[in-house]
């Protein structure tokens, strides 16, 4: 993993992380996670719904982004607006989705899927949730 912080005066910060392609990156992002909860006092119930949706993300990017290919990286930023927001970005290298036409996991015919509901928990619980337009970047919004 590469990480670099820079952190201004004014409660402002802007870090990033270039993850290897492999569910273990996971427990990087969780330990990050962790550390920015403490350091800027983030309340429980959204430091619940951020490591829930980071994790669904990285696990996307991951899995269906990067195909696991071990060449292939998740890059993150994460960057905290006067101590008042965070906004994580998640990357990865593969050629995206179509964001606007995924099933939705509480049809009856998709709610015994095992899988498929990643972006519908990252949509109910991020207060915004924007895809690129080609579908391999997320940017999630939360208010701390």
């Amino acid at each position: 993993m590469t990480e670099s912080q820079t952190i201004n005066p004014a409660n402002n910060a802007l870090f990033t992380m270039q993850l290897p392609s492999r569910l273990e990156s996971l427990s990087t992002v969780e330990n990050f996670v962790e550390k920015l909860t403490a350091d800027y006092q983030i309340a429980d119930d959204t430091h619940a719904n951020i490591l829930t949706c980071m994790s669904e993300a990285i696990m996307n990017a991951v899995v269906h982004g990067n195909k696991e290919d071990p060449e292939k990286k998740v890059f993150v930023n994460v960057e905290v607006q006067d101590g008042k927001r965070v906004i994580f970005t998640v990357a990865d290298e593969g050629p995206g989705f179509d964001y606007n036409h995924i099933p939705d996991p509480t049809a009856p015919e998709n709610i015994e899927n095992l899988t498929g509901r990643g972006v519908y928990i990252i949509k109910q619980l991020a207060d915004q949730c924007i895809f690129n337009a080609s579908g391999n970047e997320v940017e999630l919004h939360f208010k701390i």
